[in-house]
């Protein structure tokens, strides 16, 4: 019930923003839907490779929903303790309002499965971390079609001892194409 709560926060002031907003140039699905995500590489003591597809549709000019996955591969190699390497996957869903042609809000839900390394007894356990963000990113069109994107998100979710992130604050580069 509280991820249901949680995804009811996001989605009803998304879609009271999108009654705003000018009508789409265009009304077929090919005008409306885009793709993109994010692609994450890290080598060393900690390597992570993470994979995030996205597919998006543009209910108006300014705003736009969608859904995503996540796939991270996540290994640890520190001297002093035991090589800890796991798989992370999950969901997500996002709103996006253009502010202006370049700038953007966001708010996203995300739902990631973890293993948990217990460094006592040496046991694994799987259980799922939600996230919810909110922020703002800049977009840069390359070409009629594609696009570069940088986010700022902040996770009022945190949980240092359970999220696979670092910090609240996420960063995230990627690219987006329409058909």
């Amino acid at each position: 019930m509280k991820r249901l709560s949680l995804l009811l926060l996001f989605i009803i002031p998304s879609l009271v923003l999108a009654q705003g907003s000018e009508e789409i140039e265009g009304n077929s699905l090919k005008d409306r839907i885009y793709f993109g995500g994010n692609l994450g590489l890290q080598f060393g003591t900690i390597t992570n490779i993470e994979v995030s597809p996205l597919v998006g549709y543009r209910l108006t000019d300014d705003f736009s929903v969608g859904v995503g996955i996540t796939y991270i591969y996540f290994k640890t190699n520190y001297n002093n303790y035991p090589d800890f390497e796991t798989n992370i996957y999950g969901y997500r869903f996002f709103g996006r309002y253009s502010i202006t042609e370049q700038f953007y809000a966001t708010s996203e839900y995300e739902n990631l499965s973890l293993e948990f390394y217990n460094f006592n007894d040496g046991s694994i356990r799987r259980e799922w971390v939600p996230g919810a963000f909110v922020g703002g990113g800049y977009f840069q069109p390359i070409g009629r079609n594609a696009g570069f994107n940088i986010a700022v998100l902040y996770n009022v979710l945190h949980d240092d001892l359970r999220s696979p992130y670092n910090s609240p604050w996420v960063f995230r580069i990627g690219i987006t194409a329409g058909f």
